[in-house]
């Protein structure tokens, strides 16, 4: 499972020209789910997003994380975080869950994100949606729940 963790000041979700989601400061979660993914990897990447501290303190530091600071997160399902651009011009998806695997785990990571105490807001599985964001620093995370650095 691959997320990419932006700390926002607010964001939303478009749908059809209606806001299917928003939130205040927090987190955007961009989610892709791998084919080979489990529920330890869902339950490794939501407690990864709950505890990374990437909030500042009354000192300005990188110390708190969003359960501690109050924050929100968006979560929104995105496939193309799977893609494999390693060979010729066209990105290859063979990586990518099926579409009921992969709304299977989407769905694990925002409840255990509630089971936390985080109020998350989500997109449209599946739909064309349009993100609109204030990345605040910016402060961008790329997580992986297979991938030691």
């Amino acid at each position: 499972m691959r997320a990419v963790v932006q700390r926002v000041i607010r964001a939303q979700v478009v749908v059809d020209e209606v806001v299917v989601g928003a939130v205040g400061a927090g987190v955007v979660v961009f989610l892709g789910v791998d084919r080979t993914d489990e529920e330890t990897d869902a339950e490794y990447i939501a407690n990864k997003i709950a505890g990374l501290r990437i909030f500042s303190d009354t000192q300005d530091k990188m110390n708190l994380s969003l359960m501690q600071c109050g924050g929100e997160a968006l979560v929104v399902s995105q496939f193309t975080l799977l893609a494999d651009c390693r060979k010729g011009r066209r990105p290859g998806f063979s990586r990518a869950a099926s579409g009921t695997m992969a709304a299977n785990q989407y769905e694990a990571v925002v409840e255990r994100l509630r089971s936390l105490g985080i109020r998350v807001a989500t997109g449209v599985f599946q739909a064309d949606m349009q993100v609109d964001l204030s990345n605040d620093g910016p402060v961008t995370m790329l997580l992986d729940s297979k991938k030691e650095f």
